[in-house]
């Protein structure tokens, strides 16, 4: 079984490949592609506030069609999410297409359907990594954010891969003002599990953006988060996440130390739109849709929002702090959502220039992403099957009428 892993760390030590980066590539490095938006969970922070599926979803052949692109474009590996990339009926049917198409798949999931049969299946499989969300390390923590049942259904699906011989599968977690000090658990965890630990910053986007002020690290967790990365980076994920806590000292986090948004990465929806950046799934950075002419290779070598991305930046407010060229002024979605302009600094500045700039921002003027398919409630475990239309399924539980197992 072979897995996949984010860029190397080296690749920000190397400044002809970051300059490279920043001009964009022939290809995305990444392309996170979202299979649904329904889901069994309704997470208080999910960046694309999934709950019920979009009857406009694309279809199987549809997904392998831009499959085949991706192949063509020698994509080396998608990362799929959702939603609940795994309530899709067709899901395993497309993972094994993916693969036998030398397109590796990494997949987020909740763990619902990771059965110890399922399990071992993945363990046998090539070119397929799975990262299990969790946001706490405690029951207490995790379920806060994630729902009731939600942290006993993710160490279930933790306990199946390990006893699958499933080695170094991820533990996704995204920092919260509230698991910032147990940071050393979930690194506890991975090793219990034999996996490895992925951590991710709190985007205000989605459900997000109504919890951003509670549940975002504070200026302090910053800095423990910054020193905690250095400690121990070399043996954690964190893609481009935390590049802007680099202005807090002299030792860069590993990791992608720039926006790669429309340049190295984008993000694919589950009605076909392509986005520049998976946390900022908005009009403003909306580039196209793979059932245009050209698909998906087209938007992203032509778009005039992906041209515009790749240009050289001047840095904005941001040029004349001696940190820019550490910090590179941030994240592109964190300032879009919190109403600060993309060419000031981030909201979580560690500066504290942020702070001083969202002082000025009206709260009721703020942009907010415009497709909701947020569910009130769904219970954890198996759903009632009701005899509905299909095009209906979206009204009620996103699961209702699949087969879980």
């Amino acid at each position: 079984m072979t897995t996949l892993h984010d860029p190397p760390p080296a690749a920000q030590r190397v400044p002809a490949l970051v300059e490279q980066f920043k001009g964009g590539l022939h290809a995305p490095i990444c392309l996170t592609w979202e299979w649904t938006y329904a889901c069994n969970l309704s997470c208080v922070h999910c960046l694309s506030s999934s709950g019920r599926r979009d009857p406009q979803e694309l279809s199987t052949d549809e997904i392998k069609s831009v499959i085949d692109e991706l192949q063509r474009m020698q994509v080396f590996y998608i990362n799929v999410g959702g939603g609940e990339p795994t309530v899709r009926p067709d899901f395993w049917e497309l993972l094994d297409y993916a693969i036998a198409h030398q397109v590796g798949v990494k997949f987020s999931t909740n763990g619902v359907r990771l059965s110890p049969e399922r399990a071992r299946r993945l363990a046998a499989t090539d070119y397929v990594d799975v990262q299990i969300s969790l946001d706490g390390a405690t029951r207490e923590v995790n379920d806060a954010v994630r729902g009731p049942g939600s942290y006993d259904m993710a160490v279930r699906a933790m306990e199946n891969l390990a006893e699958a011989g499933f080695a170094d599968f991820k533990i996704s977690v995204v920092v919260t003002r509230q698991n910032v000090a147990q940071l050393d658990d979930f690194a506890a965890l991975a090793d219990r599990y034999g996996a490895q630990l992925r951590i991710t910053r709190l985007r205000p986007s989605g459900r997000g953006a109504d919890v951003w002020d509670e549940l975002h690290p504070t200026a302090e967790q910053q800095r423990e988060l910054y020193h905690w990365l250095v400690g121990h980076g070399e043996k954690v994920l964190t893609g481009d996440s935390f590049f802007h806590l680099n202005a807090l000292g002299s030792t860069p986090i590993p990791g992608l130390n720039l926006c790669g948004a429309g340049r190295v990465v984008c993000l694919i929806d589950p009605v076909g739109d392509v986005y520049a950046c998976p946390f900022a799934i908005h009009d403003a950075f909306r580039a196209g849709n793979v059932r245009s002419a050209g698909g998906f290779e087209r938007v992203w070598r032509e778009s005039d929002l992906f041209a515009d991305l790749r240009r050289p930046s001047s840095g904005g407010a941001c040029s004349g702090c001696p940190a820019y060229d550490t910090c590179q002024g941030g994240c592109m979605a964190a300032k879009f959502f919190t109403g600060l302009p993309l060419d000031g600094p981030d909201p979580e500045c560690v500066k504290g220039h942020g702070a001083a700039a969202l002082s000025t921002v009206d709260p009721d003027a703020l942009p907010r992403q415009g497709n909701d398919h947020s569910h009130r409630t769904v219970p954890l475990g198996m759903p009632t099957v009701r005899s509905r239309r299909p095009d209906r399924f979206c009204d009620e539980s996103p699961l209702a009428g699949l087969d879980l197992m």
